[in-house]
């Protein structure tokens, strides 16, 4: 393809010379059917001739081109004259020459039509070529538009991009501030409660000691009341062994003191029921004691609480104690209104 574009390019140069030359318009186109044919190996027609001259009518170059096939013919007669051959011979010395002359012409005819049939393919080849990279431009303008459409929303989502880049520099400042005084006040929140904790731990300490205190009273109460207790029991005992004696002594001491022995069951029946008294007292006061340890090891109301129910716990105490001298009052007028000979049995066997 290249070599019959540069071809044609060769010819049109020549042309544009031969005008400069043969400005009539038949001698123009003679020229160019010469060249044409025997310069460059193309058989000229009517349509090629004016296709690259433009000059004159279109029977311009059919005449021109008739005359050019005529004088061919002309010249392919060759004639051979010489004063010593015979007419016989000038006449086939001129056919050989003629048909030498119409085989080189046919051939270089099959040439030119081979020529001219790769040439054509070699055309339409470019034509397809052409039209491909026509398709191949168009395809390229359509990617270069949906490029260049791509590109414009890439600008506008970078512009976006940058205004939220903007916008989250500003917020970023914003939160770092608020990080930074967030911190501050943590630091400050921090030393508040170390001092809290340690002022915590020094409560705590005290509601400790105060709570051991408070146990080792209430240990002290208890181990009082258990006293007192015995002492009851041992009475008890004591005036149960003085019952038997008593009931041993005969029927009419019996009888003498039934009265009294029946005032003396009435009292053991009070005291029994006193020391049940005491002993629920002393159970409440023991459960009471390790409420208050508890209470008093989780907070400081139930310190408090603690306190108040170890101030019952004294109220309860004090009465009990005061219910036992009471009883002992009870029974020391008891002893001191009792016959001597009972009062006398009495000491004995205490």
């Amino acid at each position: 393809m290249d070599t019959l574009v540069a071809t044609e390019k060769q010819l049109i140069a020549d042309i544009d010379r031969l005008r400069e030359q043969f400005p009539q318009t038949q001698d123009l186109y003679r020229e160019v059917c010469v060249a044409m044919f025997f310069r460059y190996g193309m058989t000229p027609t009517a349509n090629k001739l004016y296709q690259l001259v433009r000059k004159g009518s279109m029977s311009a170059p059919a005449e021109a081109l008739n005359r050019f096939w005529e004088n061919l013919r002309e010249k392919s007669r060759v004639t051979v004259s010489h004063p010593d051959l015979p007419n016989a011979l000038k006449d086939a010395a001129g056919e050989l020459v003629a048909t030498l002359w119409t085989a080189a012409q046919t051939t270089a005819h099959e040439t030119l039509a081979s020529f001219q049939n790769d040439a054509q393919a070699q055309v339409d080849e470019a034509r397809e070529e052409e039209k491909q990279a026509f398709n191949a431009r168009d395809q390229a303008r359509m990617a270069l538009a949906s490029v260049q459409d791509e590109l414009a929303q890439a600008r506008l989502e970078s512009d976006a991009l940058r205004h939220e880049i903007t916008a989250l520099t500003s917020t970023k400042s914003v939160v770092e501030s608020q990080l930074l005084d967030a911190r501050t006040e943590l630091t400050a929140n921090r030393a508040r409660l170390d001092d809290a904790r340690r002022d915590f731990a020094a409560e705590l300490e005290k509601l400790r000691t105060a709570a051991q205190q408070s146990e080792d009273r209430f240990g002290a109460v208890e181990t009082r009341a258990l006293l007192e207790i015995d002492r009851e029991r041992t009475a008890t005992a004591r005036l149960q062994k003085a019952l038997e004696t008593a009931r041993t002594e005969g029927k009419v001491a019996d009888d003498r003191h039934r009265a009294e022995c029946s005032g003396l069951q009435t009292q053991v029946a009070d005291l029994r029921h006193a020391l049940g008294v005491l002993e629920g007292a002393i159970q409440t006061v023991s459960e009471g004691r390790d409420a208050a340890i508890r209470e008093l090891e989780t907070s400081r109301t139930q310190l408090s609480d603690a306190g108040a129910e170890a101030g019952a716990l004294r109220a309860e105490r004090d009465a009990l104690l005061r219910q036992l001298q009471s009883y002992e009052s009870t029974a020391r007028k008891r002893d001191s209104t009792a016959p001597p000979p009972a009062r006398a049995k009495r000491r004995k066997l205490e």
